[in-house]
């Protein structure tokens, strides 16, 4: 099974019970699968509401977590320079996460394929929050 970065709104949706979520987080982890950005970390402890420190701790310890390199930072420079002479401007946080899945091999779980304009690095683009 393909290795997959969870995105901070499929994060979300799984801690909200969000049934696609459960379907797609729980195999991935069952075959120690599941990666999340340490900028994802951040993203969740930044939003969480009190009443969801657990739930959301317990999400993050199921997760492999990928810390940013030197590389990832540089690979993440080169997508930011390389989309902005396309016209497009992304996020900083993203484009780490974009980096990150390049230099590690992941797919990226999201509902915002907008963000990851490579396709290449979709997993399950066709994610829908039901």
């Amino acid at each position: 099974m393909q290795s997959v970065i969870i995105d901070t709104d499929v994060a979300i949706d799984f801690l909200r019970g969000a049934e696609y979520a459960k379907d797609l987080l729980l195999p991935l982890w069952e075959d120690n699968k599941a990666f999340l950005s340490v900028l994802s970390v951040y993203e969740l402890e930044a939003g969480m509401k009190d009443k969801e420190r657990e739930k959301t701790t317990n999400f993050i310890n199921a997760c492999n977590i990928e810390n940013v390199t030197e590389d990832i930072a540089t690979k993440a420079g080169e997508v930011f320079r390389h989309q902005r002479k396309s016209g497009i401007t992304l996020d900083p946080i993203d484009n780490m996460i974009a980096a990150t899945a390049m230099i590690k091999k992941h797919k990226i779980a999201t509902r915002n394929v907008k963000h990851y304009p490579d396709e290449r690095l979709h997993f399950k683009s066709h994610l829908r929050h039901r």
